[in-house]
């Protein structure tokens, strides 16, 4: 309602009370403009009657919600089910033109308006989170592995004589195959042990620049966020040699925003040497569905080209969930969901350390891994070489997601490689391991419930071991929670268990 409609309701209600209604209204369309000026985050989150009137005025600024529109063209902004329009809040057109996802559409200014406040919104995140010089980033409506081979399919083009990426194992699938779906032959670097440590080989890396010789090398693709007892590589080294050779940088810093240590290397890197890009989940660093990617850089130009590179219009929902979660939150309540982590990173340490002791194991040494943590697992692999998987299986039946085990030896072929010592990131490490990590929104009662879940599998796995005796003969922990759970689990305890006692004796 615009001045003259309040004017007109003054004849109909008390004046007082309509001034009253025009006054809260304002108070509304006043974090409207201050978004719309600053193009900044708010420090405090809106509430979501604020919300969805700014998501509605967008909304209505498209010409699908135009009244009176008549379109003949082919993309129209037509859906069939009223609940697939109002799950988008009828933002139907998407982002972008044909030959750019950042480019403006005349027929959708409210979906154009949505993603240059997304875009600038997140660009404040990065910044706040520890990337200062940042220049501009861009959200794309694909997940992770997508969105670096977006990267590699610009660098292409300026060189056009390069066939190899040179890559500092890590035993992910998707990073792996970006590579490979962009047309490049990935030489992959192992890692060097350090203690617990996996580290990046800075010596290999460089003799093999020298061998392949820099023009044939499209990039150094590195890694911040990953799994123990891997830690991010050594960015600030790899970011010289980058620039010694005038050798791009791609940055995988899949869930890297919520450490401040990763997004520290990222910004020391640039500092000191070359990051051209660094690419990041919108899920797993700011609690959206899983579909989308931040593209970000320092030199405007070049993440410019990134995003002429997308072929066609693309899906608005991505940037339509991070903008309402960013204006949910606020700054202050993202600042507060990265205190948080860190306070839970080492509330679980401490948990899985003194569990860990209890059954004569360890917590790996991993200072430098600021997400994930490890616990070897060699009381397991004396009793079975099965034994250790079977862990994994007992956490899964108990409805524990995310907890990896990683045995010995496991060899896994992705897109014609073979791995040795797969999801360990080296040939041979050595010991069998449990990694679990501390991301963002985690809470004090999941490390609980998880340290809690855990001690049953492991006292589960040793009564078998010593007595040689049924799962069903362990004595129950406090069931008051968790019923339906364990007495499944339990049955599947059995099955596997006496089926690895048959093929020990």
């Amino acid at each position: 309602m615009n001045r003259e409609s309040f004017a007109a309701g003054e004849r109909l209600v008390s004046p007082a009370y309509v001034r009253q209604g025009c006054e809260a209204r304002r108070s509304h369309e006043h974090l409207i403009r201050l978004l719309l000026e600053k193009g900044k985050c708010p420090e405090d989150g809106w509430d979501e009657s604020t919300l969805e009137l700014f998501l509605h005025e967008l909304a209505i600024m498209d010409s699908n919600n135009f009244l009176g529109n008549c379109g003949v063209g082919e993309r129209e902004g037509r859906v069939a089910s009223s609940l697939v329009a109002r799950r988008h809040y009828r933002f139907i057109h998407g982002i972008g033109r044909s030959g750019d996802i950042a480019a403006v559409q005349p027929k959708a200014a409210g979906s154009s308006l949505l993603n240059k406040i997304t875009n600038s919104l997140v660009l404040d995140i990065i910044k706040l989170a520890g990337v200062h010089t940042v220049a501009n980033c861009f959200v794309v409506p694909m997940a992770t592995g997508m969105s670096l081979t977006l990267c590699f399919l610009t660098l292409r083009h300026k060189r056009p004589k390069a066939k190899y990426i040179i890559w500092p194992r890590i035993d992910q699938k998707s990073c792996f195959k970006s590579m490979i779906t962009a047309g490049f032959e990935p030489v992959v670097i192992e890692n060097v042990l350090e203690g617990d440590e996996l580290r990046t080989d800075l010596k290999a890396v460089e003799a093999k620049v020298q061998e392949l010789g820099p023009d044939n090398v499209l990039c150094i693709h590195s890694t911040t966020s990953c799994f123990a007892p891997r830690v991010p590589d050594r960015l600030e080294e790899l970011a010289v040699i980058c620039a010694n050779y005038d050798i791009p940088h791609i940055v995988n810093n899949a869930y890297g925003v919520q450490s401040s240590k990763c997004m520290h290397l990222i910004q020391q890197g640039a500092r000191v040497g070359r990051i051209d890009a660094f690419v990041q989940s919108l899920d797993k660093n700011f609690m959206v569905p899983v579909g989308g990617a931040v593209i970000a850089g320092f030199n405007d130009a070049f993440v410019q080209e990134i995003s002429k590179m997308y072929p066609g219009r693309a899906s608005a929902s991505p940037s339509l969930d991070i903008l309402i979660t960013l204006l949910s939150l606020g700054s202050n309540g993202y600042k507060k969901l990265l205190k948080e982590r860190k306070e839970m990173f080492s509330y679980l340490s401490n948990q899985l350390k003194k569990l860990s002791e209890a059954y004569n194991e360890r917590l790996l040494h991993t200072p430098h891994n600021p997400i994930s943590l490890a616990v070897t697992l060699k009381t397991l692999e004396e009793y079975h070489d099965k034994a250790v998987t079977q862990l994994g299986s007992m956490l899964f039946t108990r409805q524990v997601s995310g907890a990896r085990v990683v045995p010995l030896g496991s060899m896994q072929t992705v897109s014609g490689y073979t791995f040795r010592g797969f999801m360990s990131h080296t040939n041979n490490y050595p010991c069998a391991y449990l990694n679990a990590a501390s991301a963002i929104g985690m809470k004090m009662q999941d490390v609980d419930l998880f340290i809690k879940r855990l001690d049953k599998c492991l006292k589960t796995v040793r009564k078998v071991q010593n007595e040689d005796s049924d799962v069903s003969g362990v004595d129950n922990y406090d069931k008051t929670e968790d019923v339906d759970i364990e007495e499944t689990a339990l049955k599947l305890d059995n099955v596997l268990l006496n089926t690895y006692k048959d093929a020990s004796s």
